[in-house]
């Protein structure tokens, strides 16, 4: 990332702005270094109900009020809740930037969570885990999510369970909020047309006042993961299939490496040696891919497909064929030069979505204490060598290391 600016407030918030002339739109958030891992096993899915709660009532504003304060301005508010990261976020005109700031501030550190709107609340997230469930291609992820990290709260679903959501009162926010805020984990991130210094002003202005808050919570490790093989026979008509296992933590060398190697495994582009074979070359699926989630001190790489129920055996084999390709021999210099050149072209068409900068560049400061710029990520990506990506084949992807989670129609 180049080309940004970056304070600490006294009460340890950061503040960090790219200004873009080019752009009439302002984009800001606010991120917490707090997630679904964070909660105690009575408290699952109160961070992501928290997300929610957030926009139902401050101290000086209503539900309405809140949702209207941008919306009627034709900008937008949103939040979303991680495994890790709790994001309060906006879009709008940046002559209504200070409004966004002000409005992130209110909901973020002021919110009142009442009582009704709780209970009315609960019955939405409970509409949001049945739409889950009732799509078996989502459901099968956070399942697989808690194969692989069985026993500890990476394995949580993010939204909770029924009997948790269900009992959650006003005091269960207040002692969540008390146990994890600590402002050194908090980042306001913008990307837009507007003036460091007037950010740094209307920062100081809105979050400035903010008392200086430590938390003493400490996180629990990742603990050991063994591999497990399970069915499930599901009202489906579909087969799915999940594989996946433990990967690299954000803070491991082999951490862009192995995202290069997924990226031709599997990644989101349709040349991808997955979708090329199972797809196009057989026709046993719409859609596959693989993905590689580091966390702070885990990770988690994974392949999803849906297939015909006949097909299941076939398409897994396949998929373990081309991860086998990729352990028996070493990428000729030009493949290796065209999957280089694809991560790059892909991170570097990220970085023309402002919003995601915005909401990279806060992330990045609360994993990692900086902000990579794209040539030193590029210049990383350059010096993997075919060798490098063969050994972490061979290393990370053996079939008797992976968990398998398949969900078969009913007979």
């Amino acid at each position: 990332m180049n080309e940004y600016d970056l304070i600490t407030l006294p009460n340890g918030i950061r503040v960090v702005h790219k200004h873009v002339t080019h752009t009439k739109i302002a984009h800001c958030g606010i991120m917490l270094d707090i997630g679904s891992r964070d909660e105690n096993p009575d408290q699952q899915g109160l961070a992501h109900f928290w997300e929610h709660m957030a926009f139902k009532g401050t101290q000086k504003r209503k539900a309405f009020h809140i949702i209207n304060r941008l919306e009627s301005l034709g900008g937008e508010l949103n939040a979303y809740t991680t495994k890790e990261k709790i994001c309060f976020y906006a879009s709008t005109l940046d002559i209504h930037f200070d409004k966004s700031v002000e409005l992130l501030t209110d909901i973020t550190f002021n919110s009142v969570f009442p009582e009704k709107q709780i209970e009315k609340e609960k019955q939405v997230i409970l509409e949001e885990m049945s739409m889950y469930q009732d799509s078996p291609e989502d459901a099968i992820q956070d399942e697989m999510d808690e194969l692989i990290f069985a026993g500890h709260q990476l394995g949580n679903n993010i939204l909770g369970n029924v009997d948790s959501v269900r009992s959650f009162h006003k005091p269960d926010f207040l002692q969540f909020l008390n146990e994890n805020i600590d402002t050194s984990k908090i980042v306001f991130s913008s990307v837009g047309n507007v003036p460091i210094k007037k950010v740094v002003k209307i920062a100081e202005k809105y979050l400035g006042h903010i008392a200086s808050i430590a938390s003493a919570k400490v996180r629990t490790p990742a603990n050991g993961y063994s591999p497990s093989v399970q069915n499930q026979d599901k009202d489906i008509v579909q087969s799915h299939c999940a594989i996946g296992k433990r990967a690299f933590h954000i803070y491991e060398k082999e951490r862009i490496p192995f995202f290069v190697l997924n990226n031709i495994l599997g990644g989101q582009s349709m040349n991808s040696r997955l979708n090329l074979t199972l797809r196009e070359k057989y026709g046993l699926v719409y859609g596959i891919e693989s993905s590689y989630q580091p966390y702070t001190d885990t990770g988690m790489f994974s392949i999803f497909y849906g297939t015909e129920p006949d097909s299941l055996d076939k398409s897994m084999d396949l998929t373990f064929k081309e991860i086998r390709k990729l352990q028996d021999k070493v990428l000729g210099s030009s493949q290796l030069q065209t999957a280089k050149n694809q991560i790059k072209g892909q991170l570097a068409m990220s970085e023309e979505n402002y919003n995601s900068i915005m909401l990279m560049m806060a992330k990045s400061l609360l994993d990692l204490n900086r902000i990579q710029s794209l040539d030193s990520v590029f210049e990383k990506i350059d010096k993997i060598t075919g060798v490098e990506l063969q050994d972490l084949a061979v290393r990370e992807l053996q079939r008797d290391d992976m968990s398998i989670l398949t969900y078969t129609p009913k007979k």
